[in-house]
């Protein structure tokens, strides 16, 4: 009887070890089939081509909703701007506000235990408050995602979208942004993981890019039906053209709701 009950509760801590391992390998995939909450933070301390006390700071919320058994994820994403820049003695002035609101809808067509695999159409709303922060017009594109989580110690995959200006009158400001965000995770062991998620944006309208570099660490707390994923990441761009981000501080939590 004792070697049963000693054997009961190894089986049920191998179990809740599993648990913790798979929470772990899913908790960075963007088309995990779970209902999510995001709040990611970007502050840009230092930007290329501007006056040394410029900086931005962005705080992303986002929602993503599986649908029609996970074949579907709808991801809903609200920023919210400032723009510090400084003026002709100095002082530096802010500019805050929401800016504009996107959403992407991704069709899974590969959708299993270690590969994600979707694609799916892309819109942003005129939403911004003030003109600096958002671009004025609807814009239309796509957006194609991957997650590979083949090996418990290393996942990968990447988001590619492509956006651009529809309607509008022929003098208003025109956006047309393409953007790369490779995702690399180390799994380090007990929900600690080193991770890197830079964005490669090229803003084809205006010949500007930035394409940085990210190496950042994290946390993955499991808590009954929850996931807890939490990190931090400094960015640095090795290339730029025009007034962009040359470091930033990117961090953020992650929270997933399973199913029960």
């Amino acid at each position: 009887m004792i070697c049963f009950s000693a054997f009961n509760l190894q089986a049920q801590k191998t179990n809740i070890e599993d648990d913790k391992a798979k929470a772990a390998t899913q908790a960075n995939n963007p088309l995990a089939d779970m209902t999510a909450l995001n709040i990611h933070n970007y502050y840009v301390s230092k930007l290329s081509d501007a006056p040394a006390a410029s900086y931005l700071n962005t705080t992303w919320i986002r929602f993503a909703k599986p649908l029609a058994d996970g074949k579907l994820l709808l991801r809903v994403s609200a920023p919210l701007s400032s723009i510090g820049s400084p003026d002709t003695v100095g002082l530096v002035n802010t500019i805050s506000g929401l800016g504009d609101v996107n959403a992407f809808i991704s069709y899974n067509f590969i959708s299993n235990a270690k590969t994600t695999m979707g694609i799916g159409p892309l819109v942003a709303a005129p939403t911004a408050t003030q003109s600096e922060i958002g671009v004025g017009q609807w814009q239309t594109g796509l957006a194609f995602v991957t997650f590979f989580a083949q090996s418990p110690q290393i996942q990968f995959g990447s988001l590619i979208t492509w956006q651009t200006s529809v309607g509008g009158k022929e003098n208003d400001k025109r956006a047309q942004i393409a953007a790369f965000q490779p995702f690399y995770i180390w799994q380090l062991g007990k929900g600690t993981y080193l991770r890197g998620a830079p964005i490669w944006v090229f803003d084809i309208e205006n010949d500007a890019y930035h394409l940085p570099i990210g190496l950042g660490i994290g946390k993955v707390i499991k808590v009954e039906h929850t996931v807890f994923n939490l990190f931090i990441e400094p960015q640095y761009s090795m290339l730029t053209a025009g007034s962009q981000p040359q470091f930033q501080l990117f961090s953020g939590i992650n929270i997933q709701f399973m199913k029960n």
